[in-house]
């Protein structure tokens, strides 16, 4: 495949907190023009089979994803699996330990918003979730927003949610070298997501790409919804720095709140790069007519 493919491997889609089932998803996608897709929910594979499925049937060849959270320098970073058995029983049960600690932060949550007057919170959240193992702050968000306490998503998250403001309950992720182990150990291509989002330091984000590697990451996101033009250049300049495989993804959650939707990134990845797909290409589920 070519370093221009529209690529789109980083998505959510019900199954973790994106607004589309995995079948819809898969169709959006196909409509905007993706030549590879992968559905990456958050600390979640039970979608990739129906992914799969819904991309074999329209025709779109296929990766397995994943986006795992670990903690890292005091910060929650993701970890993009691409590529893996989804079936493999150590991602499957550490995904599933990881997943456990979302009830009862989201109880403690919904009592830090009780606190402050914000009743029925958790209820309210969990309605958008269906998932009880996988709410988030987003399907609280989702709730506050429509409950009328805020008018966005983005109000909420400067008054609530966040460090220091009401309703805000940290989460003890897995580790980086669990994560990064997980996805390789099932075949997979471990790949650090949107790394312009996190806000670290030269030193400490050096730090974290060399503990990535020294686990066995091999990737990084360089063209993805969140990246600005700028970021952009930086990665491709770290991707190069590093020997690192280049990913591209819109990181699409929903039609209503996502900046780029899924398969318009404007911005293919640079010529001087090595796309993770290219090492991966024995991994995709390619449609029953085979590699077009």
């Amino acid at each position: 495949m070519h370093p221009h493919t529209n690529a789109d491997l980083h998505c959510h889609s019900t199954v973790s907190d994106g607004t589309l089932p995995p079948e819809v998803l898969a169709e959006r996608a196909k409509a905007n023009g993706v030549e590879l897709w992968a559905l990456t929910d958050h600390d979640e594979v039970g979608g990739q089979q129906r992914a799969l499925e819904a991309a074999r049937a329209l025709g779109l060849p296929y990766l397995t994803g994943v986006e795992i959270s670990v903690t890292f320098a005091g910060k929650v970073v993701h970890i993009v699996g691409l590529g893996f058995d989804h079936h493999d029983p150590r991602i499957v049960e550490g995904l599933r330990t990881t997943r456990g600690g979302r009830g009862a932060r989201a109880k403690e949550m919904a009592e830090g918003l009780a606190q402050v007057g914000i009743r029925g919170a958790y209820e309210g959240a969990l309605k958008y979730a269906g998932n009880p193992e996988l709410i988030s702050r987003t399907h609280f968000a989702r709730f506050l927003v429509e409950a009328g306490h805020c008018a966005d998503v983005p109000e909420v998250f400067r008054r609530f949610l966040t460090e220091g403001k009401p309703g805000y309950v940290p989460h003890r992720w897995a580790a980086l070298g669990d994560a990064v182990r997980w996805i390789t150990g099932a075949g997979g291509l471990a790949v650090i997501a949107h790394p312009g989002r996190y806000g670290f330091t030269p030193t400490e984000e050096y730090a974290l790409i060399t503990e990535f590697i020294a686990h066995g990451g091999r990737g990084i996101e360089v063209v993805t919804g969140s990246h600005t033009a700028a970021d952009m250049v930086q990665y491709t300049d770290t991707a190069l720095e590093f020997d690192l495989l280049a990913s591209r993804g819109s990181d699409f959650h929903s039609p209503e709140e996502s900046r780029v939707d899924v398969g318009r990134l404007g911005e293919h990845l640079s010529g001087r790069l090595k796309p993770v797909w290219n090492a991966l290409e024995h991994r995709i589920h390619w449609p029953a007519h085979g590699p077009a």
